[in-house]
């Protein structure tokens, strides 16, 4: 009998706080929206994930410069990827590869035909 009330209890005090964390998560919405949080929020994270990396950085990070080859290049691609994919750091791999991709989109750009 004693089981039966306690489980009644926490299922009834588990539904008025599941109501009462909506209710508090919609006024919070509604708040955030009459200030303009939310607005400046989502342009910051728009802003964020659509950073394009310069062919500065791209140089930078691949340790190139302008009169470099596309040959010499993609072998300074292929030796720092093989290394950081051996014993290194999966970030730094990602940046090899993203730097490769933005000098590789500047190279065809230039009209020096498509890098092999």
């Amino acid at each position: 009998m004693a089981g039966k009330i306690l489980a009644n209890l926490i299922v009834m005090g588990s539904a008025i706080l599941g109501r009462a964390f909506i209710q508090a998560y919609r006024q919070a919405l509604a708040n955030a929206s009459k200030s303009g949080v939310a607005q400046e929020t989502l342009q910051n994270t728009i802003r964020r994930g659509s950073k394009v990396m310069t062919e500065q950085e791209a140089r930078q990070i691949l340790g190139v410069t302008e009169e470099t080859s596309w040959e010499e290049i993609l072998k300074k691609y292929d030796t720092l990827f093989e290394r950081n994919s051996k014993n290194g750091s999966f970030y730094i791999q990602s940046k090899v590869h993203r730097a490769k991709e933005c000098l590789e989109a500047v190279h065809q750009g230039k009209g020096e035909g498509t890098p092999t």
